[in-house]
């Protein structure tokens, strides 16, 4: 069916003919699933498939065979590539319905169909590596050559009306067939292939609870009768749409952003602690006017309750979401925690029962019975996930699962599934399968880490040693185009993830940039504001921030230079230690801190008495915090010395003036570089090991004390100085 742009208004139409007329067949299979995926109102992150049935030559025989190319199992339409795809002989995968039916263990749910999981890889053409999707018989058995089988708010709102299937006949006008909820598999595709042969003249399938599957014989007409099936479904439920009645309307006002921005501030560690009783979590908050509209209607707890409804919906967001029942203009933050403390408590004992309730003989051990959704009216939303793109994610999929409830209580009445078909999505050995195939945690992949003093230097190699481990890397300094500088350097190698929620900084990926001024509380409180707003809370923080003022330098007086060293080494590593320090009581989950001081605290010698004498003040304050901060807190100091390289308390002038002090043979043409290499080298030849030090060694260590496998030291300070045996502690 032949459309144009403006037909559409509830979905993208991003075909371009003269992009797309010079792909290759295959290549505009990609090119339909990344158009597509682009429009998060036609699937969701991860959801949905795409196929066409391709003729290739066989690299065997040489003959021309048919190929259904097919997305992957995991893989993302809007980011795939061809690499994405599976590719598999369909005459191969018609043959095994016989293999299948001559099965004594067939049928719907049973080991039969999901043992037809493993028999795909022997379809596989050309040796293709990408593991093949559930729904790969899906789109095998439906005979039309390009397939979409998708995800999209308004289709599913339909799919989970209660009275879904007389929608499908009225909604589409005859034109698309009909199948209820079967979890997806063999049995599933077998009663989509009956759909499809009983209604020959239909242009697609709406799956009950999960969907919609259509199909066409050119790319081009595939993809916009995709968007037909979705725009159809979308105008029927905006005709419907009741404005401010929706969801029941308004119970409760939203938090004005001032109100909102300061409660979360507060609440957010809290409500961190408290769901990280297992393992710890990530979050990511969604505060636009859709989530407010949802979560301070009057449905809200009810449809909360009944739960969510599309499969793909539910294995990020649980059976249903936490619901807490606040009132900003009655309860404080006191309230709000009570509440939170027992709705937790009660959904953990209710997820129990749910899966002593449900449980087969071969199910899988229960999983974490914490939400990963909590809705707080006045607020928003709040996701949790075991790292920052799987708390987008999360929270995403709500998002599309308040949609679906609209779109479903505007034209009927939503219906969720039932219980024990969820638990069979939840528990599938399929999907425990899947879990357990996946790599081990990073060590610090739960972990949020604050390094002040990223721009360069030991700052930058420390944000980029943690990253290396997993972790959510806050990069700051007091140069914000430094800290971004690093931060987007980490992007580019460990990616944004995948996820497209969270309002303002907390859609955020696993860096971000802060610009810090420590010696100022203000901007300190300022900067974890944002850490918390972008993760939920803190887990490490790292200062390696400092300055060097030599006598006559930058024009300063004694005492300018004195109230300068200390301000920054000594007063600025307090404020930040006593701010994050609000953070972990208010979570009371294990922390790590480290502070850089240096070797020079423990070396009397002439030239360098502001910085020497604050840097002594710091190795007390490091054992002074080890003491405050117990048993939750972990503190302890790097002390580098002659870090030349990268280093900013290194400048051309200093490292000039300290080979002439030294009688280094250099000149004033040698680059920086060279010159610093130089120093370096002298350096090393006063050292026990005769090696320079570089700002790797320094992060490895700072890496080293929070990582966990010194949780048992705490106060000490580590030098990395390649053995001056003048800095040894006496």
């Amino acid at each position: 069916m032949s459309k144009k742009k403006e037909d559409f208004k509830h979905v993208n139409y991003d075909w371009d003919d003269a992009y797309a007329e010079n792909l290759s067949e295959v290549e505009s299979l990609v090119y339909r699933s990344n158009i597509l995926g682009a429009d998060q109102r036609i699937t969701n992150t991860g959801g949905g498939n795409t196929s066409a049935k391709l003729i290739e030559t066989d690299p065997l025989t040489g003959e021309q065979v048919e190929v259904l190319w097919v997305k992957g199992s995991g893989g993302d339409l809007r980011t795939a590539k061809l690499e994405n795809f599976s590719s598999l002989y369909q005459g191969k995968l018609t043959a095994l319905d016989a293999t299948y039916q001559a099965r004594d263990d067939k049928g719907y749910k049973s080991p039969g169909e999901d043992a037809m999981i493993g028999m795909y890889k022997h379809c596989n053409f050309c040796l293709n590596p990408r593991a093949s999707s559930i729904d790969t018989p899906l789109h095998s058995m439906i005979a039309e050559k390009h397939v979409d089988h998708l995800h999209p708010n308004a289709v599913i709102a339909i799919a989970s009306c209660k009275d879904q299937e007389a929608l499908t006949e009225k909604v589409w006008g005859g034109k698309m067939a009909y199948v209820p909820w079967m979890r997806p598999g063999w049995e599933a595709a077998i009663v989509c292939e009956q759909a499809y042969a009983e209604k020959p003249d239909s242009i697609g399938i709406l799956l009950g609870q999960h969907g919609h599957t259509n199909w066409e014989s050119e790319s081009k007409s595939c993809y916009e009768t995709s968007l037909w099936v979705i725009e159809t479904a979308a105008r029927y439920i905006e005709a419907h749409d009741k404005g401010e009645q929706t969801f029941g309307g308004a119970k409760v006002r939203s938090l004005s952003y001032e109100e909102r921005h300061s409660l979360l501030t507060k609440f957010l560690p809290v409500a961190r602690g408290i769901i990280s009783n297992k393992v710890k979590f990530i979050a990511t908050v969604q505060c636009d006017e859709v989530a407010l509209r949802f979560v301070n209607s009057v449905d809200a707890p009810r449809l909360a309750k009944l739960g969510t409804s599309c499969p793909d919906h539910f294995l990020r967001t649980k059976i249903q979401p936490l619901y807490v029942d606040f009132n900003p203009e009655t309860d404080d933050f006191d309230a709000l925690v009570e509440k939170l403390n027992a709705g937790i408590e009660q959904y953990r004992i209710e997820y129990a029962q749910y899966y002593e309730a449900c449980k087969r003989d071969d199910s899988p051990a229960m999983r974490d019975p914490s939400p990963t959704v909590i809705l707080i009216p006045g607020v928003g939303i709040i996701g949790w996930g075991k790292n920052k793109s799987e708390s987008r994610v999360t929270t995403e999929f709500y998002n599309c699962a308040i949609e679906v409830m609209r779109g479903a209580e505007a034209i009927s009445e939503y219906t969720a599934l039932p219980q024990q078909e969820a638990f069979d999505i939840e528990y599938w050995a399929l999907e425990e399968a899947k879990l357990q195939r996946m790599p081990k945690e990073a060590p610090l992949a739960r972990d949020v880490v604050v390094v002040i003093g990223a721009g360069d230097g030991i700052g930058k190699e420390t944000a980029f040693r943690v990253a290396k481990e997993g972790a959510h890397v806050v990069c700051a300094d007091l140069r914000y185009e430094a800290a971004q500088k690093t931060a987007e350097e980490l992007t580019a190698i460990y990616g944004q993830g995948i996820g497209v929620a969270g309002t303002g900084i907390s859609g955020c990926g696993p860096a971000i940039a802060q610009a810090v001024n420590i010696t100022e509380r203000a901007s300190v409180q300022a900067m974890f504001e944002q850490v918390i707003m972008a993760y939920g809370g803190i887990d490490k923080v790292i200062i390696t921030a400092g300055v060097f003022l030599a006598p006559g330098q930058s024009g300063m007086s004694d005492d300018e230079q004195f109230d300068m060293s200390f301000a920054v080494n000594v007063k600025g590593g307090y404020i930040v230690a006593t701010e994050a320090n609000k953070i972990w009581q208010a979570q009371k989950l294990q922390g790590a801190m480290v502070l850089t001081t240096s070797v020079n605290a423990a070396v009397s010698k002439k030239g360098s008495l502001a910085y020497d004498t604050s840097k002594a003040a710091a190795n007390h304050l490091v054992r002074e915090l080890a003491v405050e901060l117990a048993p939750l807190v972990n503190v302890n100091g790097l002390a580098p010395a002659t870090v030349v390289k990268g280093s900013t308390m290194f400048p051309r002038e200093r490292v000039i003036a300290s080979l002439s002090k030294y009688n280094v043979e250099h000149s004033s043409n040698d680059s920086d570089e060279e010159l610093r290499d130089k120093l370096a080298m002298f350096y090393a030849q006063r050292t026990l090991t005769k090696q320079p030090i570089t700002p790797a060694d320094q992060a490895e260590a700072a890496y080293l004390m929070v990582s966990g496998q010194l949780s048992k030291t705490t106060g000490q300070i580590i030098s990395v100085d390649g053995g001056l045996h003048e800095a040894f502690l006496r």
